[in-house]
């Protein structure tokens, strides 16, 4: 029977790099987008672009510019979801629900733990919001979203990890450790949406070295990208237009009994060392 739901993809970190191409494929899918992102002014007349692009393909868009760890931000923004759910159910007759959520946040400090002093060294503060925003903001999200009815039966929740989570890399170690916990809060929220018989799986999502913003901030990405572009069997890196469409293919219907898993999306980068 068919699906007479409308749905919707919550994207965190919409503006940029995975987040933006998944967001602009799940449009061209069939989904209205609901995006998170946070920028300077610079960076709004591209955000413009994404929600024009959105709209050319016949969807509803509903963006933020806010800190998506924020809790008042969290609220404020699913009321005004909520809003747009029922007007759209008002209008079309079509119960609206979100069915893809993607967390690509990409926030944090890239300190070494063990600098020359004090100041050039990681400090609790900087641990613990890189912890918040890239690992912990999935949980107080998924919470926010299955209390609120925002997710029904077929909901997909997708976390974007990454190859750091198991190597080591010079400034990345609260990185890691935020990679660490994201994969451990995918495994935790996918059996507890189970056990709650909710319908809603979650899993993480491991790309292969991609060009992003975030990627461009780490001191030694010119590195990784010479260690992906040479070892990887596909003769390429990892492109962030290659993890949309698993996304989107991933999303499809008959994928209920696929959660709980860190999927690599890396053309075999991983496994060739």
């Amino acid at each position: 029977m068919p699906d007479a739901r409308q749905p919707w993809a919550l994207v965190l970190g919409a503006s940029s790099g995975f987040g933006e191409a998944t967001a602009r494929a799940l449009a061209a899918a069939g989904y209205d987008i609901a995006g998170v992102h946070l920028d300077r002014r610079q960076g709004q007349a591209h955000v413009k672009a994404i929600k024009t692009a959105i709209a050319a393909s016949g969807r509803e868009a509903y963006f933020a510019n806010m800190n998506a760890a924020d809790d008042a931000n969290r609220a404020e923004f699913l009321a005004g979801l909520r809003e747009r759910f029922e007007a759209q159910q008002a209008t079309t007759g079509r119960q609206p629900y979100v069915r893809v959520v993607m967390h690509s946040l990409a926030f944090g400090t890239l300190k070494p733990f063990l600098g020359p002093d004090a100041d050039s060294s990681i400090n609790r503060k900087n641990m613990e919001m890189t912890l918040d925003v890239m690992a912990h903001s999935l949980v107080y999200w998924a919470q926010d979203l299955w209390r609120g009815g925002f997710l029904g039966d077929g909901s997909k929740v997708y976390a974007m990890t990454s190859e750091g989570s198991t190597r080591v890399i010079g400034n990345y170690g609260a990185v890691s450790a935020a990679k660490n916990a994201l994969e451990s809060h995918c495994r935790q929220l996918a059996m507890e949406f189970a056990k709650h018989h909710t319908g809603v799986t979650v899993n993480a999502i491991r790309a292969g070295v991609t060009v992003t913003p975030a990627l461009m901030q780490i001191p030694e990405r010119d590195e990784l990208i010479a260690h992906a572009t040479s070892k990887n069997p596909m003769g390429r890196m990892t492109t962030v237009d290659d993890v949309a469409r698993a996304i989107v293919a991933l999303s499809a219907e008959g994928t209920h009994w696929i959660t709980g898993n860190v999927i690599g999306v890396d053309g075999g980068e991983l496994i060739s060392g």
